[in-house]
């Protein structure tokens, strides 16, 4: 009745004969608009193990909201990349008191 399903909750559904793919490429574009992050550098690996994220007291204050968004729309992207759930993870963190990175 309403024909074939082509996009659903962020997902897009594409179906053939013998399978069914998930994206969600066009949510991926939508968040990096949305958080103002189209040019940012593109990564092979999303994070290294090995680095250590502590606490930073010192650093400039961060908009609480916008950060907890971002949080959230990572998460939610997670269902289908699942790859970059340890970096997003990480950064879910330190949503009570996000701060700007400081350069070493």
């Amino acid at each position: 009745m309403m024909g074939e399903l082509s996009f659903f909750l962020g997902l897009q559904v594409k179906q053939s004969k013998d399978d069914i793919f998930l994206s969600q490429s066009k949510y991926c574009k939508e968040i990096l608009k949305k958080f103002e992050m189209e040019k940012c550098k593109e990564a092979t690996t999303p994070m290294s193990t090995s680095c250590y994220f502590d606490v930073d007291l010192v650093g400039a204050i961060v908009d609480q909201t916008k950060y907890k968004g971002l949080i959230g729309s990572f998460l939610y992207l997670t269902t289908s990349k699942s790859d970059i759930i340890f970096a997003v993870c990480l950064c879910a963190r330190f949503q009570s008191y996000p701060k700007l990175p400081r350069e070493y």
